[in-house]
């Protein structure tokens, strides 16, 4: 990702995406030599062309910009942030799916995993933080890691664990990230984060967050929501976290908490 032509760029995303020049140039109904042209730099692709090369390759919206920067053209997609008047409307529906989720905890989180906004519920995970890591940016996956953040409260952490990991790595597979790449190396040097696999219960559907609180052990079970047909960088990074009861006792916990 340190490469700076657009055909460099294409190459990148081609092989991130296990793709032969043959296989992508099927794909996109070109020719394998045209498309070898473009990433060598013997052909100056066009934006139209360039366009049509990302959707077949999934790249994401902020690297479609910086691919359309490296070959001459001006990027295609805004990058707002979330208090301008242009993303009233998203950041309206975030705080009315966050605030219809309650009692239960929800929360919306960047690209990086930083918390822009939540919900009153996520106030029964951070009993117990250490208040640094509760010093903005927060961050969720080191909330959920560190040892002064949730991992002491976790019951099933080794599990809970691998879920997340198994997760970033696949962000850092779609997206190429090095913030990514470097929040990984760190949650590593956590106690235990050198593991990241485990094997779940063979008959087990999704891994629960177990979590233990005023000496009960609650079950939680999360949801990711992304916003359709996002057409700028922002809300396409944006993501709700929302965490439901696995089991009658935690509802029935929740639901007194609140009362």
């Amino acid at each position: 990702m340190t490469t700076r032509t657009a055909g460099d760029l294409l190459r990148h995303w081609r092989l991130e995406r296990r793709l032969s020049q043959l296989e992508l140039a099927g794909r996109a109904e070109t020719s394998a030599r045209h498309l070898s042209f473009i990433e060598t730099g013997r052909a100056t692709p066009s934006r139209a062309m360039l366009a049509h090369l990302c959707d077949h390759l999934d790249i994401p919206l902020r690297e479609r910009n910086r691919l359309l920067l490296a070959a001459g053209y001006a990027p295609a997609y805004a990058e707002p942030t979330l208090d301008t008047p242009e993303m009233d409307a998203v950041r309206q529906a975030m705080r009315q799916i966050l605030a219809g989720h309650e009692p239960y905890p929800a929360l919306a989180i960047d690209r990086d995993w930083n918390m822009v906004d939540a919900n009153a519920g996520v106030a029964l995970l951070l009993t117990g933080i250490e208040p640094r890591l509760l010093t903005a940016p927060v961050n969720a996956l080191r909330l959920s890691l560190h040892p002064g953040g949730l991992a002491p409260r976790i019951v099933n952490l080794a599990e809970w664990r691998g879920h997340l990991f198994a997760r970033l790595s696949r962000q850092i597979e779609m997206t190429g990230a090095p913030e990514l790449i470097a929040l990984r190396e760190e949650l590593r040097g956590y106690p235990g984060g050198e593991t990241e696999v485990a094997l779940p219960e063979p008959d087990q559907a999704i891994v629960p967050l177990r979590l233990r609180h005023d000496g009960e052990e609650l079950s939680f079970l999360s949801v990711t929501t992304v916003f359709g047909t996002p057409m700028n960088v922002t809300v396409a990074e944006l993501a709700i976290e929302s965490f439901f009861p696995a089991d009658a006792g935690t509802r029935k916990r929740l639901g007194a908490l609140a009362s």
